[in-house]
């Protein structure tokens, strides 16, 4: 039966209007997947030890990343808000406190990866063969001169999905994609560069990015428009709303590829072939992930607007619905998976060693993506869209240490167990478990529906 006070308030929005937010962000996910994917699979022409250089290197830049889009999802959930409040001028004014405080961030972490590259992978991956440094040095040089650029995308490809309008930021990952691929071929299998050309490859594409999403930010029909940037003025207060949310998810979203690295780290003692079969299988499940990671993206928007909006039983259909076909999307993606695993890992070109390692943690990794995934990271989103950001840090970061980090060092190499790589993907799905279990609880406990974020 439907809600009865939902059908006398009109729907903020209709099915059509969610599935044109939808479907863009699912190819935006799958376009912006292909271009660190595009860098694993041009550069195995150039051997294992790119492969593995590129793979490490990206492990680092996923978690700047993370801090990106930490701090841009703190952006949407308070212009989501002030646009489902109908107050325009207030959610122009948090766009652009937003673009300023990811510059001061991406410029800030740009200049310490550049001054202290060596020192970092040093401290991270200082076990691992010369030669596969050696190309984590260089492609972690060039990736990094480009987030600037990253965060300036990452802010406004947020702002527009706050608006709803998820096809811009659509239509910059098939530039980014086209670019970053093009580039790559040129350098790599004409020049032979390795791990460099990919590097510039991914440069060149992100600053290609960021122009076009600012330009496009300047369109004066878009609800929210950006003008008069270069007269630069922080608010306290607004910035303080958008990190209420951000610093949270910032920490979460670090702190969580911080113990990844942890992990890896452990990867790495057991060999090139571990480090590269762990490389394409986090790939190909990146991939498999895409449709959830995009019906995130597209709670972050809908239940803000819910929120701001002051309707509280639409943000409770609208989550039901959006974990529903999160879970639809990841039982067909899964089951694709399962049947076709050893194809696709065939793709890479990888030792026996590597691609029988990598066929087995997929197949556990499809199991746990039907079961658990939507729960541990689709559902969180309404938390955060409502304003409870501390809780979801909380339980993933105690999660993250506890499941996939020490577990992961209890099942791959203790007791007697030495399951390898297979040990640490499985902790990693203990760890989705224990997620899935908390967010239940919380969101039925209803504490995110009396929270507010932009105040009343």
């Amino acid at each position: 039966m439907p809600d009865e006070t939902c059908t006398q308030v009109k729907p903020l929005f209709s099915r059509d209007a969610l599935f044109r937010l939808i479907l863009p962000l699912i190819i935006e996910q799958f376009l912006l997947m292909t271009v660190g994917m595009a860098d694993t699979v041009m550069v195995t022409t150039a051997g294992e030890a790119a492969v593995s250089g590129v793979s490490l290197v990206d492990n680092i830049n996923t978690l700047i990343i993370q801090v990106f889009s930490a701090l841009s999802t703190g952006g949407a959930v308070v212009v989501s808000q002030y646009l489902g409040r109908r107050d325009t001028e207030n959610a122009g004014t948090a766009s652009k406190q937003l673009l300023y405080a990811m510059c001061t961030a991406s410029l800030l972490l740009m200049g310490v990866a550049l001054l202290f590259r060596q020192h970092i992978l040093s401290l991270i991956f200082g076990r691992v063969e010369a030669d596969v440094m050696s190309s984590a040095l260089i492609y972690f040089l060039l990736t990094a001169a480009a987030y600037p650029f990253m965060g300036i995308y990452n802010a406004g490809a947020a702002l527009f999905r706050a608006m709803g309008n998820s096809k811009v930021s659509m239509f910059c990952s098939l530039i980014v994609n086209l670019i970053n691929i093009s580039v790559n071929a040129i350098l790599i299998y004409g020049f032979d560069m390795g791990a460099a050309g990919a590097g510039i490859g991914t440069l060149v594409s992100r600053i290609a990015a960021s122009v076009i999403i600012m330009v496009l930010l300047r369109h004066p029909e878009h609800p929210v428009r950006m003008t008069g940037l270069f007269h630069v003025r922080f608010q306290g207060e607004m910035i303080r709303r958008i990190l209420f949310i951000g610093i949270p998810n910032g920490l979460e979203n670090g702190m969580f590829q911080a113990g990844k690295l942890m992990v890896l780290n452990l990867i790495t003692t057991f060999g090139t072939s571990a480090v590269a079969a762990n490389a394409i299988s986090n790939s190909i499940a990146g991939v498999v992930n895409v449709p959830g990671q995009a019906l995130g993206l597209a709670m972050i928007t809908v239940i803000g607007q819910c929120m701001g909006a002051g309707e509280i039983r639409q943000a409770q259909r609208y989550t039901k619905q959006l974990v529903a076909v999160s879970y639809a999307c990841m039982a067909v993606m899964s089951a694709a998976l399962l049947v076709f695993t050893d194809p696709l890992v065939t793709l890479f070109h990888l030792s026996p060693a590597a691609t029988e390692m990598a066929a087995q943690v997929l197949r556990l990794c499809a199991v746990g993506n039907i079961l658990f995934w939507p729960m541990s990271f689709t559902l969180p989103n309404s938390l955060r869209a409502a304003g409870d950001a501390v809780f979801t840090m909380a339980v993933s970061l105690i999660s993250m240490f506890a499941c996939r980090v020490a577990l992961s060092y209890v099942l791959a190499c203790a007791w007697g167990l030495n399951l390898g790589l297979l040990g640490i993907w499985a902790a990693m799905v203990a760890d989705w478990v224990v997620r899935a279990i908390c967010f239940l609880i919380r969101y039925r406990q209803g504490k995110w529906k009396t929270l507010r974020v932009i105040g009343s």
